[in-house]
């Protein structure tokens, strides 16, 4: 048998290009704001996760110009050897105020703190346990790791609680969950999974991707919104989303830091974050902590929306956060409704099996804090035109 031979029988892909629904790998001409030019044609954007908006904030593309004329294009080399510049160390402190631990460090990617982060903290004979909504990557790192892999329902703290409690109790532990899960646009259920974590013996980690620069204080994440910075033990994030950059860190109290310098593989072995990340994401922390309104804006803008799809009869889950997920439940009908919605002037992203189950294909809605009530209003227009077409609503 060929290695490649799964390669020529994969076939969906092409199937769906020749229909004309093929969604993705759509080439954007232009910068990422509220909306973005596609084949010379304005689009409404509703597919990003630049939350607040700051990818076209001028001060943070200014930061960005800057750093790259101070240091170059690229740090040359791991964090672990050449690649540490005195702004990663500036950032890192700032990041662990920011979120309140004792020290941070970053990453060229959120998807490699998760890696880096917890297969070097679960080891062989030790559990780490998973929503069954998390991230990719908290999957991927968790085989990666030497340990044993579990997951429970999502959001389901019942099943949580079954599943630890037929674990041996003095056997390390990390629970790891999405503090606001990006297909579901829900938050993870913090108080219980402390509570939890408490009577188990196990460690808990929140992967605040998609929360912070959303929700708590100034956007600090799932822990300040709780009131429970101090009972999670580690928090990460991404500087792809709100930071309006590129990379990650991984926050905790100053000795586990420590040992995640000199056992995350994927710290050690990756080249360090540019200067114009950094920059930029430093710039995007500064608009955070002094620009709440920013944060009151995505709100209204979020409540708008939802409220506006619900009351045309869509299902929107268990979303409260600016992530609203338009159930449909056929593959088939979701890239057809993407399509007649691009065609209508939105961009939003279709989300089909097996990245959800069948019967909760999805089209992905994402509000930012810079969209104008004109702009949700017209997408509530096209929505209601596309749902009846369809027979959805």
């Amino acid at each position: 048998m060929d290695l490649f031979e799964k390669c020529r029988k994969f076939k969906d892909a092409r199937r769906a290009m020749e229909m004309g629904l093929y969604p993705y790998f759509v080439p954007i001409e232009s910068e990422q704001g509220t909306e973005v030019l596609i084949n010379g044609r304005k689009i409404l954007m509703l597919g990003s996760n630049s939350y607040l908006g700051l990818v076209t904030h001028p001060k943070v593309k200014e930061a960005a110009i800057n750093a790259i004329k101070k240091y170059g294009t690229g740090c040359a080399g791991s964090r672990f050897l050449n690649g540490t510049l005195d702004i990663h160390m500036e950032l890192e402190e700032r990041l662990a105020t920011f979120v309140g631990k004792e020290a941070a460090l970053l990453f060229s990617t959120g998807f490699q703190v998760n890696l880096g982060t917890i297969s070097a903290l679960v080891g062989r004979g030790e559990y780490v346990i998973m929503d069954k909504s998390d991230h990719a990557s908290i999957v991927d790192a968790a085989q990666l790791s030497f340990g044993i892999a579990k997951r429970y329902l999502h959001n389901d703290m019942n099943s949580l609680e079954k599943l630890l409690k037929s674990l041996d109790y003095d056997t390390p532990k990390l629970i790891v969950v999405d503090g606001v899960y990006s297909m579901d646009g829900d938050i993870a259920n913090l108080p219980e999974l402390v509570r939890l974590k408490k009577k188990y013996n196990a460690r808990l980690m929140v992967d605040d991707a998609h929360a912070v620069g959303v929700i708590g204080r100034n956007g600090r994440g799932t822990a300040d919104y709780y009131g429970l910075t101090d009972e999670t033990d580690l928090i990460m994030a991404t500087f792809s989303k709100s930071f309006a950059s590129l990379g990650g860190f991984i926050a905790a109290d100053e000795y586990v830091i420590h040992y995640l310098k000199h056992y995350a593989r994927s710290l050690i072995f990756s080249a360090s974050i540019t200067p114009a990340s950094t920059a930029a994401c430093l710039a995007a922390l500064d608009i955070m902590e002094n620009e709440p309104e920013r944060i009151e804006k995505l709100w209204a803008n979020t409540n708008r929306m939802r409220k506006g799809l619900q009351e045309m009869g869509y299902d929107t889950g268990n979303s409260c956060t600016p992530i609203i997920p338009v159930i449909v439940g056929d593959d088939h009908k979701v890239l057809l409704m993407r399509k007649i919605l691009f065609d209508e002037g939105i961009f939003v992203n279709p989300v089909v099996s097996p990245a959800v189950p069948k019967n909760r294909t999805l089209v992905r809605v994402s509000v930012m804090a810079t969209h104008t009530f004109n702009q949700i209003d017209f997408a509530l227009e096209k929505f209601r035109k596309v749902g009846k077409k369809l027979g959805i609503i």
